[in-house]
C-alpha cells in the first residue's frame, strides 16, 4: 500500500538564534505517531517501519535530531542533551498541531521519549521503546563514545575526510541498510564533538523514580547479546512502568534485518494506544 510522504521543517528558537530541524510525515490524520532515532543516525533508520504504520492508517513523523541528518548542527554543547531532545520533540508536536502522539524511539531515540513521558506525559499516547540505555549501559555506553569524542577532539581531521569520502557515494544505488551505515561516516567533527560531550555530561534518562509515574501504554523492545544495550536495562525498564509490555527480539538485527514479527506487534501497540481513551482524559472525566 503507497502512503503520502513529505518532508517538513521548523525552527528551534533560543538566545543564540534559531536551528532547523527537519522531518519526514507518513500518511495522514489524527492517530499521530513519532520515531526518534538513535545516535549518530538518521531518520532514515526509521523509514521501513515508519512506511509499515502509515499503510496500517497511523500518521507517523520521524525528525532528525539537532546533529544529526539533514538538521543544523550547532557547535555549542549545551544544545544536545537527552532533556533538549525532548523539548525539540514537544516542539515538533506544536509545530504539527497534534495534541498527542504515540512516541517510539531507539537507543538514545528511546531515551528521549522516555524523558517526554516524564517532563510533558499530558502529550504522550504510548510509548515505543526499543532498546533504551539506562543503569546498566553506563560503563558500556562510556567506553564506545569516549574513543570517538576524544578523536573529534584530537584527529578531527579523520572524522571530516570520511564525510568527504562518504559524501558523493549515492544512497539510492546502495542496499538500503548499507545507504544507513554509510549516512553513519557523514560526520562533522566540530558539531560531533559538541553532541558527544553534551550527552555524556548530561542528563542520560529520566530517574527510576520517574520512569515509575509514567501512566501510559508502552511496549518495550530488547535485544539479547547486545553489550550496548543490556536486556537488564529492558527488562528494569518493564518492571518500573506499570502495566508496560516486553518484547524480545530475536537478535539485535532482526527489526532491521527481518523486521515482519516486531513491525507487526509495532502496528498493533500503536493502533491500540489510539483506540484507548488516554488515561488523563478519563481522569478528567471523574
Amino acid at each position: 500500500m503507497l502512503v503520502s510522504e513529505r518532508v517538513g521543517q521548523f525552527f528551534l528558537h533560543s538566545e543564540d538564534g534559531r536551528d532547523r530541524v527537519e522531518y519526514t510525515e507518513y500518511g495522514a490524520g489524527d492517530s499521530w505517531v513519532v520515531l526518534v532515532h538513535a545516535p549518530l543516525l538518521t531518520r532514515r533508520m526509521h523509514e521501513p517501519l515508519a512506511r509499515a504504520l502509515a499503510a496500517s492508517g497511523l500518521h507517523v513523523v520521524v525528525p532528525d535530531l539537532l546533529g544529526h541528518g539533514r538538521s543544523d548542527r550547532p557547535a555549542d554543547p549545551l544544545a544536545y542533551s537527552v532533556e533538549a531532545f525532548g523539548e525539540h520533540v514537544v516542539a515538533l508536536l506544536d509545530h504539527l498541531g497534534a495534541p498527542q502522539a504515540v512516541l517510539g524511539g531507539t537507543s538514545l531515540g528511546a531515551n528521549v521519549a522516555l524523558e517526554v513521558a516524564v517532563s510533558a506525559p499530558e502529550r504522550v499516547r504510548g510509548l515505543l521503546v526499543e532498546a533504551p540505555v539506562l543503569d546498566n549501559a553506563l560503563e558500556a555506553g562510556l567506553l564506545a563514545a569516549s574513543p570517538l569524542l576524544l578523536t573529534t577532539r584530537v584527529l578531527p581531521f579523520t572524522l571530516d575526510a570520511a564525510r568527504l569520502l562518504s559524501r558523493p557515494v549515492p544512497r539510492s544505488l546502495l542496499p538500503f541498510w548499507a545507504g544507513v551505515a554509510v549516512d553513519v561516516l557523514d560526520q562533522r567533527s566540530g558539531p560531533t564533538a559538541a553532541m558527544l560531550h553534551g550527552l555524556l555530561f548530561g542528563r542520560l534518562a529520566p530517574r527510576s523514580r520517574e520512569r515509575r509515574q509514567i501512566a501510559v501504554p508502552t511496549l518495550v523492545v530488547g535485544h539479547p547479546r547486545d553489550p550496548l544495550h543490556p536486556t537488564s536495562d529492558t527488562d528494569l525498564l518493564a518492571s518500573e512502568i506499570p502495566g508496560a509490555e516486553l518484547l524480545r527480539a530475536r537478535g539485535v538485527l532482526e527489526w532491521r534485518l527481518r523486521p515482519e514479527r516486531l513491525t507487526h506487534a509495532a502496528i498493533g501497540f500503536c493502533q491500540s494506544s489510539w483506540r484507548v481513551p488516554s488515561r488523563r482524559r478519563r481522569a478528567a472525566g471523574r
